[in-house]
């Protein structure tokens, strides 16, 4: 079962992305700030993380992830409300592979999770 560590502010986003991701075979982790995120990475990196793009500091969180040994190997989400390219261009800078938009549904979740889970972390 592959880790994932969701950090967004919105306990209500939170818990059902916890939830459709956990039916997917995920072991979820929430984070509602960047900082507390850094923590749980410092222990024990995840496979994945869902990064909210309207948090403090979030391309910091995402660069220092990058830079930890086995950073390179997380698949990191940034998580946008609205299409922009220049925010889009801020997290691809900061190191990450690919994005969301929100809001996010079970379907968007399965299509883009599912087939992850499936090998080890």
């Amino acid at each position: 079962m592959q880790r994932l560590i969701l950090v967004d502010k919105s306990v209500i986003i939170r818990k059902v992305a916890k939830r459709i991701l956990s039916d997917l075979g995920y072991l979820v982790s929430e984070a509602d700030e960047t900082q507390t995120a850094l923590s749980i990475c410092k222990g024990r990196l995840p496979a994945v993380i869902i990064v909210d793009a309207c948090l403090p500091g979030a391309t910091d969180l995402i660069s220092d992830i990058r830079k930890m040994s086995g950073g390179s190997e997380v698949k990191i989400y940034y998580c946008l409300v609205e299409g922009k390219f220049k925010h889009m261009m801020q997290g691809k800078r900061a190191g990450a592979d690919d994005f969301l938009l929100k809001p996010f549904d079970r379907d968007i979740l399965t299509k883009v999770f599912s087939g992850q889970s499936k090998t080890a972390a």
